[in-house]
């Protein structure tokens, strides 16, 4: 049996490995397979992310989407430096979801001279983060840390909060919920639209968004609902299925995410309410299991990718991380997560160093083409640009799911495919520079 998963593992990698060449050639570096592990000092990364309390099963996830990013960046012989090859090394700090926690881990990773900060569940987090990092920044400029958010959204990040040591490669609230509200606008059924949303940032930005985007776009609609709950604390949502369903609204858009967003799908499901959700993350951890049939052609999501794509190389993708992690709980592949621990990698060998000012300067602007998702950081503000996909829940098997998520027999069909030129939106950075 070890043998055989010892097989699977490395057919898997090599898989992955393959597709990080192509990505790594198409973004300008050479890279060719190495079988020799890299010999320099590990060039570590800090995950500070909520892996304890109610959001820890997302912290999880990420937790095995980077790891595969590092496996696959250290399998082509790490990253390439003025001094020889480094290994990649993942060191994972529970933030326990919290600012104050999270800014204590952070303390501890520039104790611990980690130059490099990677966080994304929860833009309130993301926020506090970012500005001790600046501090410190400024504070000892011989032990800077660049911040790399893979899932913070609050526009604000890139936008009046900008920083030269913060990059985002997930697509902001904006971004996202322009590309949900182009669906919303072309289905005459939606009428009324209860906003539901967690209290704080995210959840305001979500809401605020929504209003002014469906406004401009759809200004028949009448937003019947807008709602705030506490993130994290509540453990039956059955009082606000109520109430959506008092309102008579035929759609409900939602941020919600994690523990919130399955225990409000399931609430939906358990109190029979036959709307559509209109969401950010419904094709996230345990949700398509917990909605079921309830969810089948009223479950909308919208995200940088998913695994019916479609396509050989996007095939390929998934089907590496599938052997890697085999577990059906395990299915919550996150393409932009791997990509960000690749442009790392592909800025650390541009710059042949590892210091956190040089790596940035790399990144800035860097273009990246896996074969099926071409990407690029703009420089102005450090927002990644790249692909949206808006999709619909239905069973695996139906045309356009041959992938279902999470060995529960229900997947996403893409009903809206946003190449990156159409995703771009303007930005208010003002950037101070080093």
């Amino acid at each position: 049996m070890a043998a055989k998963w010892g097989r699977v593992v490395a057919a898997a990698l090599a898989t992955v490995a393959m597709t990080a060449a192509c990505a790594a050639s198409a973004a300008g570096e050479a890279v060719a397979p190495s079988s020799a592990a890299p010999a320099g000092k590990a060039v570590q990364l800090a995950l500070i992310e909520g892996m304890s309390g109610p959001f820890a099963n997302a912290g999880a996830a990420v937790e095995r989407n980077l790891r595969l990013g590092v496996e696959t960046v250290n399998a082509h012989g790490g990253v390439k430096l003025a001094d020889g090859a480094h290994p990649l090394q993942l060191v994972v700090l529970d933030s326990k979801g919290s600012p104050e926690e999270a800014l204590l881990q952070l303390r501890a990773a520039a104790d611990r001279h980690i130059g490099y900060v990677l966080q994304g569940n929860s833009s309130a987090v993301a926020a506090a983060l970012l500005g001790a990092i600046d501090r410190q920044n400024a504070r000892e400029p011989d032990n800077r840390e660049l911040f790399l958010n893979y899932s913070a959204d609050d526009p604000a990040l890139t936008n009046a909060a900008c920083s030269f040591w913060h990059f985002r490669f997930d697509a902001h609230v904006g971004m996202r919920m322009d590309a949900l509200a182009d669906v919303i606008e072309r289905d005459p059924s939606v009428k009324k639209v209860y906003l539901l949303n967690q209290d704080y940032s995210f959840g305001h930005d979500v809401s605020a968004l929504a209003r002014s985007t469906l406004s401009a776009k759809r200004p028949d609609i009448a937003i019947v609902g807008d709602e705030f709950h506490p993130i994290g604390r509540v453990k039956d949502f059955a009082p606000y299925i109520a109430k959506i369903r008092a309102s008579g609204a035929d759609a409900v858009v939602t941020g919600n995410w994690g523990n919130d967003l399955t225990l409000l799908v399931k609430a939906a499901r358990e109190q029979g309410l036959d709307t559509r959700f209109y969401t950010f993350y419904g094709n996230s951890l345990g949700a398509p299991a917990a909605l079921g049939d309830a969810g089948v052609k009223r479950v909308i999501a919208v995200a940088d990718w998913h695994p019916n794509v479609g396509g050989a190389a996007s095939d390929a993708w998934y089907k590496a991380f599938r052997a890697r992690y085999p577990a059906a709980q395990d299915d919550y592949p996150v393409l932009r997560m791997e990509l960000m621990i690749e442009m790392l990698a592909a800025a650390m060998n541009r710059a042949g160093s590892a210091d956190p000012e040089a790596v940035a300067k790399q990144l800035e602007g860097m273009k990246f083409d896996n074969g099926f998702h071409p990407a690029w950081m703009r420089a102005a503000d450090h927002q990644m640009i790249q692909p949206l996909y808006v999709m619909e829940m239905d069973h695996a098997g139906t045309p356009g799911v041959r992938f279902d998520n999470e060995g529960s027999g229900y997947g996403f069909r893409t009903v809206l495919a946003l190449p990156p030129e159409q995703t771009v939106q303007p930005g208010t950075c003002h950037m101070p520079r080093p």
